[in-house]
């Protein structure tokens, strides 16, 4: 999802992926449930009294924190992305060869709603 916003928009894609890592993770954390603990300890977190899913979502926190801390816009808004340019992107990214990649199944309307949280 990260490549089109750099290639229509020339956004640099550190900033792309910090933007979209958080809710790309609650978008996977279903598959991903274990991993996402793992996440969580290696920020600092304290899982040892938390559910997998609490230290999932523990997670996806410490990561949205970090991007916040560094100064990463958090809306696709703050980047000046057009909303009408919401489905391009979601097409660029479906046909992304990265995206066969990702640990859940992804549809054109999973990564369309994904952008729209993201804007």
């Amino acid at each position: 999802m990260a490549h089109p916003l750099g290639g229509v928009y020339d956004i640099a894609h550190g900033v792309a992926n910090a933007l979209l890592l958080p809710i790309v993770m609650e978008y996977n954390m279903p598959v991903c449930i274990d991993k996402y603990g793992n996440i969580a300890k290696a920020m600092g977190v304290d899982t040892s009294n938390m559910s997998k899913e609490e230290a999932a979502k523990a997670a996806i926190d410490a990561v949205r924190q970090l991007a916040i801390d560094v100064n990463i816009p958090q809306t696709l808004r703050e980047l000046n992305i057009p909303k009408e340019g919401l489905p391009r992107l979601a097409k660029d990214a479906l046909a992304d060869v990265c995206t066969g990649g990702n640990p859940r199944e992804v549809t054109y309307e999973d990564i369309l709603k994904l952008y729209e949280i993201a804007y």
